[in-house]
């Protein structure tokens, strides 16, 4: 049994894991930006190499440094426990610094001093960040044997930013007489003493280190660093009141979270929060520029239109590319006087392509979609009117026809809400809107406004693109009840062709939208 205690403290299971399994990729996205994983191989001074990972944005400034944070594993753990401190610290331009220990994971090394000698190991780890330009500022993260190896290290070097301490035992001695009683080991209490006193000495010679001399609460008047300390309240591994020792003994500023929970437990959110928001004001981390808009704005030409978060680019470059020949095609194509576009569109930016996608729609052949099958627009109110009273009516949010005469309201409450609704129509750089605006105004009122005047300038006709693509509205097949006006004989119009194109551009301008605004994922649907 005694045996069973001494590879307790010095030689527990070591974790054994695939780095490419079980570490983030080498290439990852992560809050719509690229990361990578850098691994490397450290020697510490007792001549053990130690496996490490640092974690860093794909793009940096060579004239921008980063600051770091290290993660410290606990007992039995390895740099893996570090991914979630990489999802939290990373969008914020911190940097994340993650080792094995000697003599855990994958490092070398037989034997774990419980922070001792785990102080050495990150003391490396620290030269060697510090060695590098683009690393401004350290930080440490530490959790059980972590946080003692911080706690440890922190007191020897007070250039440290700032510490996070998660559930840091206060003196290895009492903790060993604790886990007695956990474990309920019914022997006399100067037995105990006994064997823990033949284990001190058997440590000592295998380990070489003396358990006595883990003592944080030593250590804690000596470390003036900023501490954020953090224990979970149903933790029976190590007690909540080892934190408590060491909190009302440390020297520096400091502040202490307790949460639901044991040792092992998840940790809940609002504890990371507080983490991301302490290393944030402690290391204050500089803005870099993402590199993701201006690569789009580059190689796609955008116009005033702004990439979003986790556009697929290959998404994108087929989108534009078909667009671009709808565009063509039509302009090709078409009758309509004063159409000229011809094969230069392609040199047009794509705000330019999606306002034209819309000016080819037809207002009256091509807004169907508003008309029921009988041809007729539904009021609010049960009336039914002639699509001929389109302009006198306003398709609202939830495609539903309004009558916006003097019955329903006011006209100049009606011009306010238009006027709001415009400005909603002109938000569509924002990509954390669900919907992209409202489709207002498309006929006219009693005034003579109508649609036309919003097509007179390039500000307005970006405004009508909006309104075309923002609600998806469903079309409906007309019944064509009327017989086709006389044509000259000899004619042929292919309207059905030309439908399809203005479908097939509508449609891709919607993707499009879609794609810009970081939803790649959204169903991608062929024109009928």
């Amino acid at each position: 049994m005694i045996e069973q205690f001494i590879n307790f403290v010095i030689r527990p299971p070591r974790a054994e894991y695939n780095p490419d399994q079980y570490l983030w990729e080498s290439e990852f996205t992560l809050a719509g930006r690229k990361y990578k994983r850098l691994d490397l191989e450290l020697t510490n001074g007792r001549g053990h190499t130690l496996q490490c990972s640092h974690y860093v944005p794909s793009f940096v400034p060579e004239s921008t440094a980063l600051p770091c944070v290290i993660y410290c594993h606990g007992n039995s753990g390895c740099r893996a426990d570090a991914n979630e401190a990489a999802v939290i610290l990373l969008p914020s331009n911190i940097t994340v610094f993650t080792l094995d220990f000697s003599g855990s994971g994958l490092s070398g090394g037989n034997f774990v001093s419980l922070g001792w000698h785990e102080k050495d190991d990150l003391k490396t780890a620290v030269s060697f960040l510090r060695s590098n330009k683009q690393v401004s500022c350290i930080g440490l993260w530490g959790r059980s044997m972590g946080a003692v190896t911080s706690l440890l290290y922190g007191a020897e070097d007070p250039s440290i930013a700032g510490m996070v301490l998660d559930s840091a035992f206060s003196n290895l001695y009492d903790l060993m007489m604790e886990l007695v009683d956990v474990y309920k080991i019914r022997l006399p209490k100067f037995t105990i003493r006994m064997a823990v006193q033949y284990m001190r000495r058997v440590i000592q010679k295998r380990a070489k280190f003396d358990i006595m001399d883990l003592n944080a609460v030593q250590f804690a008047p000596k470390t003036f660093i900023p501490a954020l300390f953090g224990h979970a309240s149903d933790d029976i591994f190590i007690q909540p009141h080892h934190s408590d020792l060491i909190y009302e003994a440390y020297a520096g500023d400091k502040n202490i979270i307790k949460f639901e929970g044991d040792h092992n437990s998840s940790r809940p959110q609002f504890y990371y929060d507080s983490v991301s928001i302490f290393f944030y004001n402690v290391l204050q981390p500089p803005q870099i520029p993402s590199s993701c808009t201006s690569n789009f704005q580059r190689y796609y030409d955008l116009g005033e239109l702004k990439a979003g978060a986790g556009t697929d680019e290959s998404l994108l470059y087929e989108i534009i590319t078909s667009l671009r020949s709808v565009n063509t095609d039509a302009a090709c194509s078409s009758s309509a006087p004063g159409n000229s576009n011809g094969a230069g569109s392609t040199a047009k930016s794509v705000s330019e392509l999606l306002s034209e996608s819309v000016a080819h729609i037809s207002i009256d052949n091509d807004l169907d979609f508003l008309v029921d099958e009988d041809n007729m627009i539904t009021n609010m109110g049960g009336n039914s009117v002639n699509e001929s009273n389109l302009q006198d009516f306003v398709v609202d949010e939830d495609n539903m026809a309004t009558n916006m005469g003097g019955n329903s309201a006011e006209e100049s409450n009606m011009q306010e809400k238009r006027t709001v609704r415009d400005e909603e129509c002109c938000s569509y750089s924002s990509s954390n809107r669900e919907s992209w605006g409202r489709c207002s105004s498309l006929g006219g009122n009693s005034d003579g406004s109508s649609s036309a005047e919003c097509t007179a300038s390039t500000t307005s006709k970006h405004q009508m693109t909006l309104r075309a693509l923002a609600t998806p509205l469903r079309r409906i097949q007309r019944k064509s009840s009327a017989k086709p006006k006389n044509k000259k004989k000899g004619t042929v119009v292919s309207k059905k062709p030309k439908r399809e194109k203005l479908e097939k551009g509508e449609t891709l301008s919607q993707r499009l939208r879609l794609c810009i605004l970081g939803r790649a994922n959204h169903r991608r649907h062929r024109s009928t």
